[in-house]
């Protein structure tokens, strides 16, 4: 009688595509940073709006989409398509309402970043333990959530807002490229067993 093999629990990402995600994000990422590092002398709230927009949007497409097709199936995929729409929403108003100014740009990126730092955060709490990218997760919503709490308590001041959200740019486009590269080479650690076990 064969071995019963266990099911692979609905709600973890497909560990040989899932590394996609994060390497795409951190292209979005690295790509804003870059924009706001080459442009600063024109650090305007009209400025970090359309920079803010338009990382959004890319982003939370990415994740959105991304995750709905490696994320696997469950609470955790449901959670990151979620974040992708809060991203989505938050970057179209930033790009439709670009006279908004600065308290527009702190409301949005503000309530985004607590927004989707928690979500992020919540999915690295829940599959801690058992899912590859958890680690990634925990980080990445622990630096988003600062992010926000660093923008509340910080001086109403264009070049420092949009610095720091240049800055986080930075961490978490590098954080999200070498997870990428650890998920990646996991992946290709796991393909030869899964070729034994499967022949």
């Amino acid at each position: 009688m064969a071995a019963a093999v266990p099911a692979r629990t609905p709600s973890l990402p497909a560990p040989n595509r899932y590394w996609v995600v994060p390497a795409v994000r951190a292209v979005i990422a690295l790509a804003t940073a870059a924009v706001v590092t080459f442009t600063r002398d024109t650090h305007t709230p009209e400025f970090g709006l359309v920079v803010f927009g338009a990382f959004a949007v890319a982003d939370g497409l990415a994740t959105g989409v991304l995750s709905a097709f490696f994320g696997g199936t469950g609470i955790t995929r449901t959670l990151f398509v979620v974040q992708g729409a809060i991203g989505i929403v938050a970057g179209a108003v930033a790009l439709a309402l670009l006279s908004g100014g600065l308290g527009l740009f702190l409301y949005l990126v503000t309530v985004w970043a607590a927004l989707t730092g928690f979500l992020e955060l919540y999915c690295g709490i829940r599959g801690r333990g058992r899912v590859a990218a958890a680690r990634d997760w925990l980080i990445t919503g622990a630096i988003t959530a600062v992010l926000a709490l660093a923008l509340l308590i910080a001086p109403a001041d264009a070049v420092l807002a949009i610095g720091l959200f240049g800055a986080w740019a930075v961490v978490v486009g590098v954080f999200q490229a070498i997870g990428a590269v650890s998920l990646r080479s996991t992946a290709r650690a796991d393909e030869p067993r899964e070729a034994e076990s499967g022949s």
